[in-house]
């Protein structure tokens, strides 16, 4: 290529405008706010964030706000109907074969008064413990099986039976007060009886055996915080 040609293609190239800045160029200059709309657009998502997060603070069920706004002494302890624990029927099993042993012990010793030592009085002897024994575990399953208890903001309730159902309702202002109980089998099972003492001459007194001792004792300070609140009442507007 003559020298001449080089030359000029070398100074076209040095004279001209760079392609790359004129677009640039004209953008910046037609469009002087693009920064803050960019800046602005960018702050979007989070200044909607912020205004949604007072509006998710307050979601969720009526119920369950009103729980929360109630004190702690005040909020319900267990609303829904509670099983006793499985250490519960280990207990009302060794209750019911104690129960059912006496009187089969004594319907032995009677046959073998009766009818002395034979073959047949020793079978009938079996047949008794034997159906001892089955009675003692089927009262002790049922017992165990179904028996519930609630506590909630109306007071607390015992349901037992399957085929006939009792349910006994204590309202919390009849309760005078209230006793636990813990024999050697309860104490060795972590378990409890709780008694509670109501003001009345028909059901005076309405218990549940084979309780957690945990849930009794949360049970007996409920009540008690209940108890106290009520008196405090009474004597103020005396």
């Amino acid at each position: 290529m003559p020298r001449y040609v080089q030359t000029g293609i070398l100074a076209s190239l040095l004279l001209a405008p760079p392609l790359m800045d004129a677009p640039l160029a004209v953008t910046q200059s037609s469009n002087p706010d693009a920064p803050s709309m960019l800046a602005s657009a960018s702050d979007a998502p989070t200044q909607a964030v912020a205004d949604a997060a007072p509006t998710t603070e307050f979601s969720g069920s009526a119920g369950a706000a009103q729980t929360r706004d109630l004190p702690v002494e005040e909020q319900p302890l267990q609303p829904d109907w509670q099983a006793l624990p499985a250490r519960a029927h280990t207990v009302f099993r060794y209750v019911g074969l104690l129960s059912t042993s006496a009187p089969a012990a004594i319907v032995s010793i009677s046959l073998y008064n009766r009818f002395g030592a034979q073959m047949t009085t020793w079978i009938a002897i079996g047949g008794v413990f034997a159906a001892a024994i089955a009675i003692g575990l089927w009262l002790a399953y049922r017992r165990y099986r179904y028996t519930f208890w609630k506590l909630d903001r109306d007071g607390f309730a015992v349901k037992r039976g399957r085929i006939w159902q009792w349910e006994t309702r204590v309202p919390t202002t009849r309760v005078q007060h209230m006793d636990l109980k813990r024999g050697p089998l309860e104490r060795t099972h972590g378990l409890a009886s709780v008694i509670l003492h109501t003001a009345g001459t028909r059901l005076n007194a309405v218990s549940v055996s084979g309780m957690d001792h945990g849930d009794a004792e949360r049970l007996r300070d409920y009540l008690t915080r209940q108890i106290d609140r009520q008196d405090g009442d009474d004597s103020e507007h005396a």
